[in-house]
């Protein structure tokens, strides 16, 4: 990608980070009958050794050390770990359970649940735009409570999970592979232990010597890092606001695949929700874009 411009590199990196994230499911649906739990336990066993690996190549390991000792940082790490594990949990779980859709709408939510948070813990003060787009986000919800009598769960837990660990991951100020690793590691002793416990209670899917479902499983790790290592390379080389319109495109292809895919029924009542939050997107995102214009002019 070298002849390309570095902002050019940004956005193919961008475009291939969220496309690939919105194209995840299509991997969790392939071990769909494996445990939610058990899947997790892999994907955080293949994925402290992924990225110990590419720390190691890439001479981190001497920030590693530094952050380890640090137990201011590692007891937000602590409660990030906790976060971004019941972020994928809840998120396989979905997956399996046909809930791609819902799933979906819970990444979308997420940006403005990003903005409320910002509100609530850094004293952003939010416009009348911003305030709109929030108070449609609110309606959509309430909307789906009133007629389907039940708060979308999956979409909520989602959205806030990925909030609040954002939230923590922005204080404590970590490159995201090294943050990360330390998270993957501080659920790494749980994960093999769980494992253990399915292998001797016979009731794993992975077998040695792995068949199918075991190399899917141990892809995992893979599946984790590689969007990742993307995203970081989008995020060196151009703007937040410019990243932040890229990552509608995770959602948008998984709300997709759960139509045109994976057959899933959309509702009249969900639809709804689904279109006052792309309003409320759009508003916000517009809002940004204009925002950001003023404030590079009057430089």
């Amino acid at each position: 990608m070298n002849h390309f411009s570095s902002q050019t590199q940004g956005y193919i990196y961008a475009v291939l980070a969220f496309l690939f994230w919105g194209l995840v499911p299509i991997y969790f649906k392939l071990i769909a009958t494996v445990s939610a739990l058990e899947i997790l336990a892999h994907r955080i066993i293949w994925s402290v050794v992924l990225l110990f690996v590419m720390i190691l190549l890439s001479r981190q390991l001497g920030t590693l050390k530094v952050l380890l000792v640090d137990i201011h940082k590692l007891k937000y790490l602590v409660l990030s770990a906790l976060l971004v594990s019941l972020n994928w949990l809840v998120f396989i779980w979905a997956v399996g359970h046909n809930m791609i859709a819902e799933s979906s709408l819970g990444y979308y939510i997420n940006p403005l649940v990003n903005f409320a948070l910002g509100i609530l813990f850094f004293k952003e003060r939010p416009n009348f735009w911003q305030k709109i787009a929030i108070a449609l986000a609110c309606i959509a919800i309430m909307y789906q409570v009133i007629t389907l009598g039940s708060l979308p769960l999956v979409s909520l837990i989602l959205a806030f999970s990925f909030g609040f660990y954002g939230l923590i991951r922005k204080y404590i100020h970590l490159p995201s592979m090294s943050g990360l690793y330390i998270e993957t590691l501080i659920l790494f002793p749980m994960a093999l232990f769980y494992i253990f416990y399915l292998a001797n209670t016979q009731s794993t899917a992975f077998i040695f010597p792995p068949n199918t479902t075991s190399w899917l499983l141990m892809l995992a790790g893979v599946v984790t890092v590689i969007p990742l290592l993307w995203f970081n390379a989008a995020a060196t080389r151009i703007s937040l606001v410019h990243l932040g319109f890229f990552q509608y495109i995770a959602p948008t292809v998984s709300f997709l695949l759960a139509i045109f895919v994976y057959d899933e029924v959309l509702v009249p009542e969900k639809l709804t929700s689904f279109i006052l939050i792309w309003i409320a997107l759009a508003i916000f995102s517009v809002d940004g874009y204009f925002k950001k214009r003023v404030a590079k002019e009057e430089k």
